[in-house]
């Protein structure tokens, strides 16, 4: 990245520029200027627009208590779009702590009592139409699911035999959700182990959001697919927001959701994963 890009930042005297990991997404930088340390996500080719749906998030969690990066700025310099945050030193924390921040900010609700958000979902591999609905099914099962089953089709990972699988799972799930009392929380949307940290004070903090609201659910279903997350956080969230009866088995729909992500964006070695989801859903519904 050269001095006339930077330049351009809404911020000057930088020193020091690092490239850091920033996910599979993003190009990710700590930046020095003066006394402060800023971090800096980069996306080229691309509107400022682009990071609209995290600007978002990062802004309703903000409002709401709920510690994560601050935004600083947001543009777009020579065809790239970038976000400017605030640099958060790491540190180790309690899992329980995390646990209870969850918690807080499941218990925020919509304002509308509706499902969805203000902004859709975008990335490069995948968007989704958060448009506000009265129906948690609507919102993940016809416009996530449904979508990533045919994102998947088109992309021939699955057979005839996945799909008809898929079909009957569909069901069960659509059964499942009609006897749950959904409440739409204010979602992480992407919570897996590298989407927290702790600060240097100990102190837990959310990163990188998708933000929307549904159910809470739907985040603690992600948090069992790659771990990350130990039997403190579980408890803490428990104590904090006590799940409802029949959770464990509802959380394998948003294991099955995560995993069909990633069957998009990766391919097929995540295949058998999504795969084992939807087979254990469907033992779950003959039990």
């Amino acid at each position: 990245m050269d001095k006339q890009w930077l330049s351009q930042l809404p911020i000057s005297n930088i020193t020091k520029l690092v490239r850091v990991g920033g996910g599979d997404v993003n190009n990710a930088y700590r930046l020095e200027a003066g006394d402060e340390t800023y971090f800096l996500l980069t996306q080229p080719h691309q509107p400022a627009t682009f990071y609209a749906g995290e600007i978002a998030g990062l802004k309703d969690f903000e409002k709401n208590d709920i510690l994560a990066p601050r935004v600083l700025g947001n543009g777009q310099i020579d065809g790239d779009a970038y976000l400017l945050l605030n640099y958060l030193e790491q540190g180790q924390g309690s899992q329980a702590d995390l646990g209870e921040l969850v918690a807080k900010l499941h218990h925020v609700h919509s304002k509308n009592g509706q499902f969805g958000y203000n902004l859709g979902y975008v990335s490069n591999d995948e968007s989704f139409d958060n448009s506000w609905t009265d129906s948690w099914s609507d919102l993940f099962v016809n416009r996530r699911l449904d979508k990533l089953r045919q994102m998947i089709l088109d992309k021939h990972l699955w057979t005839q035999r996945d799909d008809d699988k898929y079909q009957r799972v569909r069901q069960v799930i659509l059964a499942a959700l009609a006897e749950h009392q959904s409440e739409p929380s204010l979602l992480h949307g992407d919570l897996w182990g590298g989407n927290y940290m702790f600060l240097a004070d100990g102190q837990p903090a959310l990163i990188d959001p998708a933000a929307f609201y549904g159910d809470r659910e739907f985040d603690l279903g992600i948090t069992t697919v790659f771990g990350g997350f130990d039997a403190d956080f579980y408890a803490a969230y428990n104590a904090a927001y006590p799940l409802d009866p029949g959770a464990n088995q509802r959380l394998n729909f948003y294991r099955l959701y995560y995993l069909m992500v990633h069957t998009n964006k990766f391919g097929s070695m995540y295949k058998s994963g999504a795969d084992a989801a939807m087979n254990q859903i469907l033992e779950n519904a003959r039990a």
